[in-house]
């Protein structure tokens, strides 16, 4: 392509809201054009890039046996409904009726419409296992869609799914199948990327990946072993149960309480209560009040209980109680249900309100614990005689010991883009999309679900791929192989070799020559904010049958003689 006829127009400027790396240069390259709160316009270069991005994924994918189905955008909110998912998903699920009043949602992901037709002709286990995928047009009511193509509303996104008879099916041909080919697809995108442990989310299902680019700009906290293998997303991190002070440090003797209610008045936070009782917070209860938020609008306030030398993790905290989402809770509802702020505790609560304690104070026999009274706390409160519900509450801490090697753990940043699932029969069971079995018995299918955030893998690889200048995109992402640059098109030896090096290594590469009318230095900011792999600089040492290449990694530029220039690109692109 010359990039006189090209349409591709460079910006000086970016615009005030955009703040990170990849929102920057990809508005400025021409990449992408903006067009509303989470909504953007592919330009011929974006859209290069995102068909290469699509390639990679597309033929890693055909080659695991996968097939390729385009489903409709647009999903009846019946499909929705059955599966139980209108209400839960929340107000990200764009919901509209059409003229005739019938309801429909503009699909943020497909599992619905996957299971309506993999129903309609998967009637036998001889069938299966069947994995099927598109890439396609999703949309999600972002309430705050924010960093260019990293969280828009509207976006490119691989979703797959595959139907089993069986959970070992589902595991061996369908989810660790997925998750050895995401590893190629991201391994050949040239990301470095971790494979953690995640929450299943609105999806829902047993267990779930996350395949996370490794950038300081990513969203996403991620919980990593500094001795082995395991990372998880913070939401779903794991550690060793922690030990007392008392056992970790010989000089810490372990507190001696016996059972009784304590006047502790206007004591109401883990820190005066550890300075009142001159106690370590790892030996108080810390009690944290939610709304736990259901389908048709239901609500009810949920106690979670803590050591006070912990945070509680949100996410772990609404699937313990299966709620949609939690909401924070004012002192007057509290009030209202019959509780005392800053002295709640597990015992003697009204009836009607739920407590989960986290599972690392099961068998705790003596802690202090609010009295629900004013001004009152228990010493010495034994967890075991009170029949609480034990659920993984607590947010993993940088330092705390990991679970599977007893390494320590950190937190690093990372940025989401794939996500696998074990659905099990999660959505196959509510919509009744079954087949016979070897015994003619009616079954669910046990399901698998596979997604790839596409347009989001072109931000993600500029984060961990960029400099000041511009994007460095790798091998496979890049809008073109070479730019050749002719120096001053004026000059008929520079424009004539230019030329004819873009005839030949267009035989074998994408190659974009720049012939425009333009200053060298103006040619040449271009190139860096474009991040093509290698350009070939056709300027005045063309007279001694010299030309440079530059590498836009490092910049740093080497002399060819001309007639050699082919072979050495045919090199470095090889």
């Amino acid at each position: 392509m010359r990039f006189s006829e090209a349409f591709i127009y460079t910006l000086k400027e970016a615009p005030s809201d955009a703040v990170l790396p990849s929102h920057i240069y990809l508005i400025r390259g021409g990449f992408v054009q903006s067009v509303g709160a989470g909504l953007y316009n592919f330009l011929p270069l974006g859209k290069r890039v995102l068909d290469k991005v699509r390639t990679v994924i597309k033929e890693e994918l055909d080659n695991a046996g996968c097939q390729e189905v385009d489903l409709a955008f647009v999903t009846p909110s019946e499909l929705w409904k059955e599966s139980g998912r209108y209400e839960k998903y929340g107000k990200e699920l764009l919901r509209f009726k059409d003229r005739k009043d019938a309801e429909y949602v503009l699909g943020p992901t497909h599992e619905e419409m996957m299971v309506n037709l993999a129903r309609a002709y998967l009637k036998s286990y001889k069938q299966l296992p069947v994995n099927l995928y598109q890439i396609k047009t999703k949309f999600r009511d972002e309430i705050r869609p924010r960093f260019g193509l990293m969280r828009g509303r509207e976006f490119l996104m691989k979703d797959g799914y595959s139907f089993h008879k069986d959970e070992e099916s589902m595991i061996k041909d369908g989810f660790e199948k997925m998750e050895k080919t995401y590893s190629k697809i991201f391994n050949r995108l040239g990301l470095d990327f971790r494979i953690v442990e995640a929450d299943s989310g609105a999806i829902g299902g047993s267990g779930s990946k996350e395949f996370m680019v490794l950038a300081e700009s990513g969203e996403d906290t991620i919980v990593v072993c500094e001795e082995c293998e395991y990372g998880a997303n913070i939401e779903a991190a794991v550690r060793a149960n922690p030990k007392a002070p008392h056992e970790a440090n010989e000089e810490y003797e372990k507190p001696e309480m016996v059972f009784g209610k304590f006047l502790t008045p206007d004591v109401k936070t883990i820190e005066e209560l550890s300075e009142f009782f001159l106690i370590d917070p790892y030996y108080l209860l810390k009690v944290v009040a939610k709304k736990a938020l259901y389908d048709g609008g239901e609500e009810k306030i949920v106690l979670f209980g803590i050591r006070g030398s912990d945070e509680l993790q949100e996410v772990k905290a609404c699937n313990a109680v299966d709620a949609n989402e939690l909401a924070d809770v004012s002192d007057e509802e509290l009030e209202n249900a019959g509780l005392v702020p800053g002295f709640m505790g597990p015992k003697d609560l009204p009836k009607e309100i739920t407590f989960i304690a986290d599972k690392l104070l099961e068998g705790e026999e003596s802690v202090i614990a609010g009295a629900n009274e004013k001004d009152y706390h228990f010493v010495g409160l034994n967890l075991k005689e009170l029949n609480l519900t034990y659920k993984d509450l607590a947010e993993v801490k940088e330092g705390d010991a990991c679970a599977k090697c007893g390494g320590k753990l950190k937190y690093t940043k990372g940025i989401e883009v794939g996500h696998i699932f074990q659905l099990g029969t999660r959505y196959s069971a509510p919509m009744k999309a079954e087949f016979l079995d070897e015994n003619g018995k009616s079954k669910p299918y046990v399901m698998g679900t596979y997604g790839i955030g596409v347009s989001r893998l072109l931000a993600a690889i500029i984060e961990q791929h960029h400099d000041e200048k511009g994007p460095i995109w790798t091998k496979e992402s890049a809008p073109f192989d070479l730019e050749i640059i002719v120096s001053n098109i004026k000059k008929e030896q520079e424009l004539q070799t230019g030329k004819k090096l873009y005839e030949e290594l267009s035989k074998n590469f994408d190659v974009l020559l720049d012939d425009r009318k333009e200053r060298f230095g103006f040619k040449m900011n271009d190139y860096e904010l474009l991040g093509i792999p290698y350009a070939i600089i056709v300027g005045k040492k063309i007279q001694d049958g010299i030309v440079e290449i530059v590498d836009r990694k490092t910049l740093q530029k080497q002399e060819v003689k001309a007639d050699e220039a082919v072979e050495k690109i045919k090199g470095l692109l090889a």
